[in-house]
Order: structure tokens, then C-alpha cells, then sequence
């Protein structure tokens, strides 16, 4: 069978972050989210609903190994409970990882209240790569123009979004799980989280950088022992 790999964007970025692995992961996917910022809260069921139509519109024969960058992590149990069909494997790149059963929340009180700083006269925030300095942002991308592309496409997310807690259901992570690891501040995640990992070091768009080590650690991950 064919594996397909399913490569899931951060609402808070687009899937130019995953362009450069999808070029390499011949038949992978990459839906994309940035219709989330308009949806309204709760966000996650259309998060959910998405990822989980382009699962099940993949052909039968399949072996779906499902892919998730940053905070979609947070999203991978509402996607297992709407998909019809069996999911391979769950990789999280860099990936914050929810709760094994009950809610979650995209981030903590300090880091919302951070956030609340930011927030603009419409009730969104900044995009993404502007909540950080220049010196920060462009060591995450190997050259001017790839920055230009992913900041093009990234949405300006309300401050709903980051309050939200997203549900999981006991047992999506019944089957076999691996973790990339890039680097702060994910590492402590990566340790706690029990599974097979695998550490490409780099920052946190480093699958932009790097594209072919980040690769190889994948297709390591999709064939679990």
C-alpha cells in the first residue's frame, strides 16, 4: 500500500511551511487551515473537520501517517475521532502534545496574557512572525524570499483562538507515535512524551531550512519497530 503522508500547519502560520517536505513525500498532503481565523470559536471542530475530510477523501488503500507541526498537535485527537479509516501513525514536529484524555489549552495563562498585549484595536492579533524582532524571525528561514512567502499567506488570528481548550477523547494515541524534535522549547515535550524521537536540531520553521534531514526523520518515524 501507499503510504500518504497528511503534513498539518499551526493555524497561526499557512502551509508554505510544509511546502518543501511535500515536495519531498511523493503523494503527501498538506490541508490547509487558514480559513480557521474567520470561523469563529470554538475553533477546533473546523481545524478537526478539515484534516479529517482530506483523510477520508484519500484513496483506500492508503497508509495515512498523520503529521503535525507546532500547535496542530494540540488538534491530532479531534482529527482521529472524525476520520473513517486507520491512521498509521501520529508523527509531532516540534509539536506541542495534548492531553492523553480531557482538554487542553493552546497555551498557558503567562503566555496568554502576553498575548493579550499584543492584541489590536480589531480584537486579532499580529501575525505570527511579528510578535518577535527581526533578529529572532530570520534565522527560522534560509533566505529572504522563502520569509516573504510564509508571511504572505499567514492570518491574523483572534485572541479567541489562543483561549480556547480543545477536547481529546481517551485512545487516539493507541497506535504508534514518534516525536521531531528541533529545539527550544519543546524539549522537555520530547522527553516526557514516551515515544520514539528523533532530533534534527534547528529552530522552529527548521523543516524550511533543512528540508532533507527533516525528511529522512519522518519516513524514520511513519515505519514504527
Amino acid at each position: 500500500m501507499a503510504m500518504t503522508h497528511v503534513l498539518m500547519h499551526s493555524p497561526s502560520v499557512g502551509p508554505a511551511t510544509w511546502a518543501p517536505i511535500a515536495r519531498r513525500l511523493p503523494g503527501s498532503i498538506v490541508p490547509s487551515l487558514l480559513h480557521v481565523a474567520d470561523a469563529g470559536p470554538p475553533f477546533w471542530p473546523a481545524v478537526a473537520q478539515t484534516v479529517a475530510e482530506a483523510i477520508n477523501g484519500l484513496p483506500d488503500d492508503a497508509e495515512v501517517v498523520l503529521v503535525a507541526h507546532s500547535n496542530a498537535g494540540l488538534f491530532v485527537p479531534a482529527v482521529v475521532e472524525r476520520v473513517d479509516r486507520t491512521i498509521k501513525a501520529l508523527v509531532f514536529a516540534d509539536a506541542a502534545v495534548p492531553a492523553r484524555r480531557g482538554r487542553t489549552a493552546v497555551v498557558s495563562p503567562e503566555n496568554l496574557r502576553l498575548l493579550e498585549g499584543l492584541v489590536e484595536a480589531d480584537g486579532r492579533l499580529p501575525q505570527w512572525t511579528r510578535w518577535f524582532s527581526d533578529a529572532e524571525v530570520d534565522p527560522m528561514f534560509p533566505d529572504p524570499a522563502t520569509r516573504r512567502i510564509v508571511e504572505a499567506e499567514q492570518p491574523r488570528l483572534p485572541l479567541s483562538y489562543y483561549q480556547q481548550e480543545i477536547p481529546a477523547a481517551p485512545g487516539w494515541d493507541e497506535r504508534p507515535c514518534g516525536y521531531l524534535l528541533f529545539g527550544p522549547p519543546y524539549e522537555q515535550i520530547a522527553r516526557d512524551c514516551g515515544w520514539p524521537v528523533e532530533h534534527t536540531p534547528g529552530r522552529h520553521l527548521h523543516q524550511l531550512v533543512d528540508p532533507d534531514t527533516v525528511t529522512e526523520a519522518i519516513r524514520k518515524l511513519s515505519h514504527p519497530a
